[in-house]
């Protein structure tokens, strides 16, 4: 039955979408079988409403942002929801769940191939908000502690393996220099790269960028969030996916890059500025359709990082 439901549904797809090219129709093939498999938890849903749903994932953690956790949120707001297992350091981000389980140690990307459970399972050209609920994690996280005399910006960035290449999409230490030299004046810049030891690694090896010595050195002003995990880590936060949430909170302007981190800064309001070369987000036109949707704020896709200087200009002066 699978087979022949996947099957229509390429034809389908096929038939809609007939110039896309095929390795992107395979993706919306996949989500409108995953929408389908939906009809059969109709009567536990919509009728019956007892809490029988576990949500069980450990596939890449910008999937979990913005499929996963939305969809657990509705499940918790329709009173179905029994149960949320994941990575390891994820139970800050399912707060909401009254049995969290962080089963796994790491990530495993080809999780996302083996499973259909949630209706928006990757990336598409459509979406379905039919089982969908924005998650309110700045309201939850807000807080008095990480509070300044200026307003914070956020440089979520990152510098890893990405598609088993070398790291496309990072800013380089020149662009960080011409970002903090230009608005370190008027806000209180806080840099993001996540250590290996600070987060579940999947297939993408992070590598070293060897900004943080010149960081210290040259933009002392600038305030680590690795510093800041180490300074709090066992009283105010209980881990560095934590510590992220309670900083991102009190911030209502992002600069980030193609991720799970660019995705998690969309989650709290304000603006991101988004670096992507581009790949499935940008051809189905996500940053400016779905990525907004997470908590109303303003997210802006540049395609390189002289558009992202352009941006900043525009929003941040």
């Amino acid at each position: 039955m699978k087979s022949l439901i996947l099957k229509l549904c390429t034809a389908y797809v096929r038939i809609r979408y007939p110039v896309m090219q095929y390795e992107y129709r395979y993706f919306i093939r996949d989500n409108y079988y995953s929408r389908l498999r939906q009809y059969k938890y109709l009567l536990n849903d919509y009728v019956y409403k007892k809490k029988y749903k576990t949500i069980h994932y450990n596939g890449e953690f910008q999937i979990e942002i913005t499929h996963v956790l939305p969809f657990a949120y509705w499940h918790y707001l329709n009173g179905t929801l029994k149960k949320t297992v994941s990575c390891k350091n994820t139970k800050e981000l399912y707060f909401f769940s009254e049995n969290h389980e962080e089963k796994y140690e790491e990530r495993d990307w080809t999780f996302n191939y083996n499973t259909y459970d949630c209706p928006n399972m990757t990336h598409s050209i459509t979406k379905s908000y039919a089982k969908w609920a924005q998650v309110p994690l700045k309201e939850h996280y807000k807080n008095d502690l990480f509070v300044y005399d200026k307003p914070i910006l956020v440089i979520a960035n990152k510098y890893n393996i990405e598609w088993n290449k070398q790291p496309v999409n990072f800013f380089s230490i020149d662009t960080l220099d011409k970002i903090i030299n230009t608005y370190k004046s008027k806000y209180q810049i806080i840099y993001n790269r996540p250590l290996s030891t600070h987060i579940i690694n999947d297939n993408s090896e992070i590598m070293d960028l060897h900004e943080y010595p010149w960081l210290r050195e040259q933009h002392p002003e600038v305030i680590l969030m690795n510093d800041l995990y180490e300074q709090y880590r066992g009283t105010e936060v209980n881990n560095f996916n934590h510590l992220q949430l309670r900083v991102y909170a009190n911030c209502s302007h992002f600069v980030s890059v193609h991720g799970g981190g660019s995705a998690l800064a969309s989650y709290f309001g304000g603006t991101n500025i988004i670096f992507s070369t581009g790949w499935m987000e940008a051809i189905f036109n996500e940053y400016a359709t779905y990525w907004p949707a997470f908590s109303g704020a303003k997210v802006l896709h540049a395609i390189n990082e002289e558009q992202v200087l352009q941006y900043l200009k525009e929003n941040y002066a």
